[in-house]
């Protein structure tokens, strides 16, 4: 019985480390030399023709997370800004306002609605803008996103996230509000994410996602692209810009042709 029970913790730590690797790899920027050799890298391509792009980071990330990103946008004649948050934490309807205006600032300087494109939590805090100001926004891109529960997080993370909530408990300010977890900040969140989308929209999931639910990604109010790298990974992931190229492309050129 003893035997059997330590094979089974062995096997489980075993996974569980095989996780971690594979989700802090990306971070310390294993991965990146593939992308930037990849084709979809290093093919010529200028089709964005001025379209506007805010790339939201996730829970926890800031602008910078997100450079690879927006510096590949910018190569192919997108306009792509970053949030301006110091960092993703905080109450979500305040991070939800300073995006909206965000958003409102770069359509301005743009000259039309943009696209909102966010990892994670940044791709829920996206579509609750998209709900509100669906005026604003040409489409919409959510990777890794677990929107149809934002808390469906598993790992390493799910402890993070209980450390992030007792600290907020205990006082410490700008994590994490409990209203956001149980209040009516919580039950705004929960109406909007339940909300269908008049914008069109993508969700980008993966069944090697070791931080979320990959299922709790399949918005039914958007199209699904399955791509296998890690939750972190997807930023840097080939397959994922693979995906993201014609999809952009195509809201590029429909903002292009004019009005009858």
């Amino acid at each position: 019985m003893r035997e059997r029970t330590s094979a089974r913790l062995w096997v489980r730590l075993r996974h569980m480390v095989s996780v971690l690797v594979r989700e802090l790899g990306p971070v310390v920027g294993l991965g990146l030399l593939g992308l930037l050799r990849h084709p979809v890298w290093t093919t010529a391509a200028v089709e964005g023709g001025g379209l506007g792009v805010v790339v939201v980071p996730g829970f926890g990330g800031a602008d910078a997370s997100m450079a690879v990103l927006r510096r590949w946008l910018r190569g192919r004649g997108y306009v792509a800004a970053g949030v301006r948050f110091r960092m993703n934490l905080g109450c979500t309807a305040d991070l939800v306002e300073r995006l909206e205006r965000r958003v409102v600032e770069h359509a301005r300087a743009t000259g039309g609605p943009v696209v909102l494109l966010g990892h994670s939590r940044g791709g829920w805090l996206g579509r609750l803008v998209a709900v509100r100001r669906p005026d604003l926004v040409r489409g919409l891109v959510m990777f890794g996103s677990p929107v149809l529960d934002p808390l469906d997080v598993r790992g390493v993370a799910s402890l993070i996230l209980r450390v992030v909530v007792r600290l907020s408990t205990l006082g410490v300010r700008g994590l994490l509000n409990g209203d956001c977890l149980v209040g009516s900040c919580r039950d705004a969140a929960v109406v909007g994410l339940a909300a269908p989308l008049r914008v069109p929209a993508v969700a980008v999931y993966s069944r090697r996602d070791g931080v979320v639910g990959w299922r709790s990604c399949q918005d039914p109010s958007a199209e699904w692209v399955e791509v296998g790298s890690s939750h972190t990974g997807m930023g840097i992931d080939p397959e994922f810009y693979a995906a993201l190229a014609p999809r952009l492309a195509g809201w590029a050129a429909d903002r292009s042709v004019p009005a009858p």
